[in-house]
């Protein structure tokens, strides 16, 4: 599903036009919609890739670079981020800038369908909320494939359903009336926090999309569920 549906432009395009109309809100609503559970996510992140010890990470749709300004706290790892948002990477450079990590942290303009790295490069790739803003899944996750090492991990955080009936419904209730609302409030971009919202709830989440990794060549694939189901980290290996 694209972020404006009466306009005729690509997926692709939509959201990075929407991204850059939501930046310099994005991270305040960002904590806002996860109840400040986003902080604990991205230390999970970092646990979990610091156990491979890595030296190289590529973080995909970086955004404001919050998760690569996690990793960063990984001993002598070098990490590139990238994005198709020009303007939520200007809000994470002068993060790296203010942080002083410009040597550990470089950012770019990205496409994550069309990554412009070498086969076997990375150690650990990361996505964090940005799959489900792939135009092309299959494409960006056997991308995602090509530039790991061959002992590479990937590390995916995205937005869920839970299983439980009760838990669903309440949700499904929940963010279908709360996010909506927020973007309304506090955003000059409405019909993207209402994007965000449904996209949510279409994405082939838990073990379908396992078994879309797995499709995809990725082997001992496995899922944290977070936040009652309403997250999840799935984690995966070349």
């Amino acid at each position: 599903m694209k972020p404006y549906k009466n306009i005729s432009s690509s997926k692709k395009v939509q959201v990075r036009n929407m991204f850059n109309s939501i930046s310099k809100e994005y991270d305040f609503l960002n904590k806002i919609m996860t109840f400040g559970n986003d902080a604990v996510w991205r230390k999970k992140i970092y646990s979990i890739a610091k156990e491979s010890s890595p030296e190289t990470i590529l973080d995909i749709a970086t955004g404001t670079a919050d998760i690569a300004l996690e990793l960063s706290n990984i001993k002598n790892v070098k990490i590139i981020g990238i994005d198709i948002s020009e303007k939520m990477l200007k809000i994470g450079d002068n993060k790296i800038l203010k942080r002083n990590l410009s040597s550990r942290i470089q950012l770019q303009k990205g496409d994550a369908e069309n990554i412009d790295y070498p086969e076997n490069y990375f150690d650990i790739v990361t996505i964090g909320f940005g799959v489900r803003n792939f135009e092309n899944l299959t494409i960006g996750l056997k991308e995602t494939y090509r530039v790991l090492k061959k002992t590479g991990k990937l590390i995916i955080l995205e937005t869920s359903v839970p299983n439980n009936t009760i838990l669903k419904l309440f949700y499904k209730i929940l963010s279908r009336t709360f996010i909506p609302t927020i973007g309304y409030l506090l955003s000059k971009d409405r019909t993207a926090y209402g994007y965000l919202q449904e996209s949510a709830e279409k994405f082939p989440c838990g073990k379908k999309f396992l078994s879309i990794l797995e499709q995809a060549g990725f082997k001992n694939t496995r899922l944290q569920v977070l936040m009652l189901g309403a997250t999840s980290i799935y984690i995966a290996e070349k």
